[in-house]
């Protein structure tokens, strides 16, 4: 619990210090007309993603401004749609699942050609890169020895007398708790709500506090701490692979050009090694690990 309240404090140190990127109060200023606003969401791969981007995109000659740590998708998306934010890095499945809870498609070419048809007027999707992050239940390597554990499956006999973590947004998400319920009919015995695959949910898990969790299959912290994910036979997360959400107006060629280029280059082997860059002890800025990737990419 220690390492909980210290991460507490950090994450609240953090969240002072960087300000609240949008009012929440409906009344978002739109972007200027002249230049493109990218946003982030409130963990460092969308942040490094977002750096990307934007590095990309101030190379050619496009003026940019940015907007870090915004929060989850239920704000940020928001954002997008009233035009304060015109580019952020997202991921198919839990796009598609956002703008239709319904949606039965789960692979990766099926869900992108789905997204791209149930977007609202306005926005669009570029071509979506080979790097894929899912959502995934992951437990420590003793858990899973504990209770013999190598998929959800395994799992469903013991979920009444667990506790699990995750950001507070898993409770609702169809692809959250509520699919969890539907696909394997595991309930938890309880849900402790911590953060977007970091600090707290990393603690929660080698404390004990929590017994399994939602982390990033692309997380450096899984690696370091030899958790285990958990296979998903039933799909309950769908493909989710990196690709740029943009406000329509705003993508001219240009803009589309250095965007694809971009998707074109990044794979999953890719993610994880940028990820493992920005945990590194020297824990380097997100603009300077994104622009050494650009230029050994050549974009």
């Amino acid at each position: 619990m220690k390492r909980i309240a210290t991460a507490v404090a950090a994450v609240m140190l953090l969240s002072a210090c960087g300000g609240d990127p949008l009012t929440g109060d409906g009344k978002n200023e739109p972007a200027p007309t002249d230049t493109i606003v990218v946003g982030s969401a409130n963990f460092p791969e969308s942040r490094l993603l977002s750096e990307i981007y934007a590095e990309a995109l101030s190379a050619k000659g496009v003026k940019v401004s940015k907007k870090p740590n915004i929060g989850n998708r239920e704000l940020y998306f928001k954002g997008v749609q009233d035009g304060s934010i015109d580019l952020i890095p997202e991921y198919t499945g839990v796009l598609l699942k956002h703008v239709n809870k319904e949606a039965p498609e789960v692979g990766a070419d099926e869900v992108y050609a789905a997204l791209q048809k149930a977007l609202p007027k306005g926005l669009i999707v570029l071509d979506k890169s080979a790097a894929e992050d899912k959502d995934a239940v992951v437990v420590t390597k003793q858990i899973a020895a504990q209770y013999s554990l190598k998929s959800i499956d395994d799992l469903v006999p013991y979920c009444k007398d667990l506790s699990f973590g995750g950001p507070p947004e898993f409770q609702n998400r169809p692809d959250g708790l509520p699919g969890l319920k539907a696909k394997y009919n595991c309930e938890f015995k309880e849900f402790k709500a911590l953060d977007v695959g970091g600090p707290l949910t990393v603690a929660g898990l080698k404390d004990n506090t929590v017994q399994a969790a939602d982390l990033f299959t692309t997380d450096a912290a899984i690696k370091a701490n030899e958790f285990v994910v958990l296979e998903d036979p039933k799909n309950v997360f769908a493909a989710q692979n990196v690709l740029p959400l943009i406000n329509e107006k705003k993508a001219s060629q240009q803009v589309r050009d250095t965007l694809n280029a971009i998707s074109k280059k990044l794979d999953t082997k890719t993610l994880l090694e940028l990820n493992e860059k920005l945990s590194s002890p020297d824990k380097p800025e997100p603009e300077k690990v994104a622009k050494e990737w650009l230029a050994s990419a050549g974009i």
